[in-house]
């Protein structure tokens, strides 16, 4: 799903979000989540009040390929990429392998690390379907994905696991998406790609502690979670899902929220309602050190340079 598809599903899903945030109701149906679960991802407690400001976060900046001026050939945006300060970029699932070696190739040439890939087919083709065949469109497509960081030398794929809809209730999803990524599993530990499950406004996974609880039953290393610290604004505080989540976080995405009278809005970062001091400092508690992921629209130099001065001010903890 391209980025600007993911914003129309995220700004669809607003009504969804609003009732799933207003009470406990919406988890009843919902698998229990025990203790172990969550301390199992090495879970981190508040700190107290009075803590030390922390050193800037050893956390690598990235960018989604999207917000790269998509005219630009593949060497001219890596390239890009790597002069506007950023480290790494997370590719699209690319089907053609010629042009997947190509974006290789340029990566390599502009010093860029691919260090992840943003799986396309998981929204169009759900795994929580209860149709055999989606199903199956959905695998292949993960299959893809993971090959594709294997040849870019990528760590991680993200994957949105379920949607729930009015066909598709809430233990459905759970039980559905569980069982079609455990088909996966064997491919990923051939390949060493951990998947990356990422939270969204999916009506799905709509609090840390499910979120915990979902990936710890799968008892396996290569299922680890994707956080968006912009996704759980609206019925939540990224600072808990930091904690809770713990070292089950492998890889972050950045975007900023905006509350409105008349509703919301998706924002450049530092220009939302997001506590960035409180988020790097939750980081800093976990010990992540991965990378962060700007999920912002295309743009130009000046302004992928801005982004990044942003990353390094409000992310790292850089002057």
């Amino acid at each position: 799903m391209n980025h600007k598809s993911r914003r129309e599903f995220l700004r669809s899903s607003l009504a969804a979000a609003c009732l799933a945030g207003a009470g406990g109701a919406a988890f009843a149906g919902s698998p229990r989540i025990t203790e172990d679960a969550v301390r199992g991802g090495g879970a981190i407690a508040a700190p107290a009040a009075g803590s030390v400001t922390a050193p800037p976060l050893p956390i690598q900046k990235g960018l989604v390929y999207s917000m790269l001026p998509r005219q630009l050939s593949h060497a001219d945006r890596f390239k890009l990429a790597r002069e506007t300060g950023f480290a790494v970029v997370q590719a699209p699932t690319t089907p053609e392998p010629r042009e997947a070696e190509e974006m290789k190739a340029a990566a390599a040439a502009a010093g860029i690390r691919i260090d992840s890939v943003m799986n396309m087919d998981h929204w169009r083709y759900p795994l929580s379907s209860g149709d055999a065949a989606t199903v199956e469109k959905s695998l292949a497509g993960m299959r893809t994905s993971l090959h594709n960081a294997k040849l870019w030398g990528s760590d991680a794929v993200l994957l949105v696991p379920a949607v729930v809809d009015p066909q598709t209730s809430y233990r459905e999803a759970w039980a559905r998406s569980q069982k079609a990524i455990r088909t996966l599993l064997p491919l990923a530990e051939e390949l060493k790609v951990v998947i990356a499950i990422e939270e969204v406004w999916n009506k799905f996974l709509l609090s840390p502690l499910e979120m915990a609880a979902y990936i710890a039953e799968f008892r396996s290393p290569w299922i680890q979670a994707w956080f968006d610290v912009g996704n759980v604004v609206f019925y939540g505080y990224p600072q808990d899902w930091i904690r809770t989540l713990g070292k089950r976080i492998v890889k972050v995405h950045l975007k900023d929220f905006k509350r409105k009278p008349d509703g919301y809005a998706w924002v450049n970062l530092g220009d939302g309602d997001i506590d960035w001091a409180a988020v790097r400092q939750a980081f800093g508690e976990i010990g992540y050190a991965g990378s962060a992921i700007a999920e912002l629209e295309e743009g130009k130099e000046a302004y992928l340079r801005d982004v990044s001065a942003r990353m390094d001010r409000l992310v790292l903890g850089r002057p």
